[in-house]
């Protein structure tokens, strides 16, 4: 049973990231290659990487609070907050790239940001270990909402 629910886990996590590239995969060539980017923007190929780690990260972090034992309510709260904040994830990638709207998906990433802090708070409170693995996933959707932040600006 404990490996059907880490394999969910990832699973759950990876759509998020496969819904958000039905809208990248055209608008990368089409419309984000003609933007203005800032000069930290990492090359396109690192995106894929990162994220593919990071949604694993992300599943692993949803199987220990899963599979946990205690605080029934508590982990209850977390997993609508992690679905939230998961749908924001995924909700970017359309508003960015599927709409091609720097400024909706800056809104969506600043929400997003807060979700994840609050996704972190409510993980901790169950696994220390739950938490840690989301803490690279805060730190890259800060940076890329700078990233975002930049490239409206300068567009």
């Amino acid at each position: 049973m404990k490996v059907f629910k880490f394999i969910i886990s990832i699973l759950i996590c990876q759509s998020a990231g496969i819904f958000g590239s039905i809208f990248t995969v055209e608008a990368v060539p089409d419309w984000y290659s003609t933007l203005t980017k800032p000069t930290f923007a990492p090359p396109g190929w690192v995106f894929g990487l990162v994220w593919i780690i990071l949604y694993f990260l992300m599943g692993v972090s949803l199987y220990t609070v899963w599979v946990s034992e205690s605080k029934p309510k508590i982990r209850k709260v977390f997993f609508i907050i992690f679905g939230i904040q998961l749908a924001l994830n995924a909700l970017w990638s359309l508003l960015f790239f599927g709409l091609k709207s720097p400024i909706l998906g800056l809104v969506d990433i600043l929400l997003l940001d807060i979700m994840v802090i609050i996704t972190i708070i409510y993980a901790k409170s169950i696994s220390k270990l739950a938490a840690i693995l989301l803490v690279p996933y805060l730190v890259w959707i800060i940076f890329a909402t700078i990233l975002n932040s930049a490239i409206f600006l300068l567009n």
